[in-house]
């Protein structure tokens, strides 16, 4: 019974997924909506089997530059979220600077970069990593500055220096923060290298929906959608196997149901 329970649980996204699908379908047939409003999953099937080899190569360029952002935000979200987690002071006086400056709608950056880098992959891959390093952050920094104050002092007590504490205690435990927000982060870098192609490239998916869209190729542009949404789905998924690879000592209650 309970091995039936995993089974349903583990392919319950996928039948979600084919009921939306359905009606979907259903709904695009029986009120006849126009594929230049809101097109079928059928159609939108048809475009992206018409135009695959224009997809992929837009669907590659956009993830490329997405995964440079990402990386660049990896390293400069865990360095900040060390420095900031580690020192009460630095705590003190970056956070609420880094929380107001996420705050700001980062695609108001991207004519702002263009005029620095121009058009091209600059922007794309300096928008991915200002929208994506902040979950990174966060997280490390709370692992970080969450670490329980009397295991603090038992350790200083057996001799432990405050390096030693931090990168010893301190780090494994902020694990499972990062890795969760590598599943946060990595949807934003689509989300924002999508918005750069869409004002300041001729190349990658958000170009290819202004194109589609300007042309009237609503199946084209709901194509693209979906394949920057599997590409964002697909690395999920790999940073959630991971995850589980590498911090499954912080999952036993949920691996002993």
């Amino acid at each position: 019974m309970m091995k039936n329970s995993k089974q349903i649980e583990r392919w319950s996204p996928w039948f979600l997924l084919i009921a939306v699908l359905l009606l979907w379908e259903i709904v695009c047939r029986g009120f006849g909506v126009s594929d230049f409003i809101f097109p079928s999953p059928s159609r939108i099937w048809e475009q992206f089997w018409e135009y695959k080899e224009i997809i992929a190569g837009h669907a590659w360029r956009t993830f490329w530059v997405t995964m440079a952002g990402f990386g660049l935000a990896i390293v400069v979200g865990v360095l900040l979220g060390f420095v900031i987690g580690s020192s009460r002071l630095a705590y003190a006086a970056m956070y609420p600077l880094m929380t107001a400056f996420n705050a700001l709608p980062k695609a108001a950056f991207v004519p702002i970069l263009v005029v620095w880098f121009g058009i091209g992959v600059g922007p794309a891959i300096l928008t991915a990593f200002l929208i994506s390093f902040f979950p990174i952050m966060v997280n490390i920094a709370t692992g970080l500055a969450t670490l329980e104050p009397e295991l603090e002092d038992v350790l200083r007590v057996l001799g432990a220096k405050r390096w030693d504490v931090l990168m010893k205690i301190g780090l494994p435990r902020s694990m499972p923060y990062f890795f969760a927000s590598l599943k946060v982060a990595i949807t934003l870098a689509f989300v924002g290298t999508t918005v750069s192609e869409m004002t300041a490239a001729n190349e990658g998916i958000g170009y290819l929906l202004i194109s589609a869209g300007s042309a009237m190729q609503m199946g084209l542009a709901f194509a693209g959608l979906m394949v920057v949404g599997a590409m964002a789905m697909g690395m999920y998924e790999l940073f959630s196997v991971i995850e589980k690879r590498t911090t499954g000592w912080a999952h036993r209650g949920s691996q002993g149901e």
